[in-house]
């Protein structure tokens, strides 16, 4: 019995191992990076931010990936005709878990989920003063590369914030690069 038990278990392995080797020749882990601009719609107000990622992804279909934003386009609500509050990211941090389709070696759809910490702050009036906000994001995108190393990647993600009613969707657009 053991012995039948041992040459079974062996040839599993035998008859598993190029499909081993083969799948870890195929789907290398890859480390990426992109940078490019967001904007974030949150009721009336569209904050701009440059926005960078580094991630990893193993294989074909899994990555992790972390976000890092800062604001650069301000809007503004009228408060009263002499008064208005200016709005501004101020900063966003974000981790995700990243699903890849690849429809051909150039082009990958993409979903992803993670959770984030946003940061907002508001001035008017000689004042000034900051929200922030954890949230849950989810989002799809599709990503294009021009040659092995360079591309571009457009997405969109929605924020939902725990303690809040207001959430955000954002749209980006970026320049993307394997290392």
């Amino acid at each position: 019995m053991k012995s039948l038990i041992a040459l079974a278990a062996t040839t599993a392995v035998i008859l598993a191992a190029p499909a081993i080797a083969s799948a870890q020749s195929l789907s290398p882990t890859t480390v990426y990076g992109s940078l490019g601009y967001a904007n974030a719609s949150i009721d009336d107000l569209n904050l701009g931010s440059i926005q960078g990622r580094l991630g990893a992804r193993f294989g074909q279909y899994v990555a992790i990936e972390g976000e890092v934003a800062g604001g650069v386009k301000e809007d503004s609500i009228a408060v009263t005709p002499a008064l208005s509050v200016d709005f501004k990211v101020k900063s966003q941090l974000a981790v995700y878990a990243v699903g890849f389709l690849p429809v051909n070696p150039q082009f990958d759809l993409l979903a992803r989920v993670g959770y984030g910490h946003s940061e907002i702050e508001a001035s008017g009036a000689g004042a000034t003063a900051s929200a922030d906000g954890d949230s849950w994001n989810y989002g799809v995108g599709g990503q294009y590369f021009f040659d092995e190393k360079n591309g571009v990647r457009v997405d969109y993600t929605r924020h939902d914030f725990k303690d809040s009613s207001d959430d955000a969707d954002v749209w980006a657009v970026a320049y993307t690069r394997k290392f």
